[in-house]
């Protein structure tokens, strides 16, 4: 076998194991690989098929970290309604007790707690995040 088919065979393995872990930069290795295989079939010496699959992985990985992908989008869970569904419904607190209160909802008992700067009013409010079992909330 030639040497850039060893290349990219390796470039197919890490390729199916990106497949399987859901990352981005095992394809950006395998990319190197893919320029190490082509510098073997363009006759380079085994010392510069390597060196051009470790400089082309290692700057498309550098690249990889600076664009959306690398970086993760998502919010706490406690303040995310796509996680938590508690986020947005309304609840009524018939009173307060120094910004906390305990409210029945979803048929149990709840500690509530006012988002900071919010005045302590009785009546209708909107959950804004979740902390274990306090629900903070606005009006």
């Amino acid at each position: 076998m030639a040497d850039w088919s060893y290349w990219l065979i390796g470039a197919g393995i890490l390729i199916v194991a990106e497949l399987f872990i859901g990352t981005f930069y095992l394809l950006m290795i395998a990319l190197g690989l893919v320029f190490g295989a082509l510098a073997a079939w363009l006759g380079a010496s085994g010392a510069l098929q390597t060196l051009v699959a470790a400089a082309i992985g290692i700057t498309a990985t550098l690249l990889l970290r600076r664009t959306h992908f690398a970086r993760s989008g998502r919010r706490p869970a406690a303040n995310d309604p796509s996680i938590n569904l508690d986020i947005g419904q309304r609840i009524s607190v018939p009173q307060w007790h120094a910004g906390r209160a305990r409210v029945l909802y979803r048929g149990a008992l709840w500690d509530v707690e006012l988002q900071s700067g919010q005045d302590a009013q009785p009546g209708e409010h909107e959950i804004v995040e979740v902390q274990g079992n306090r629900l903070i909330v606005t009006r």
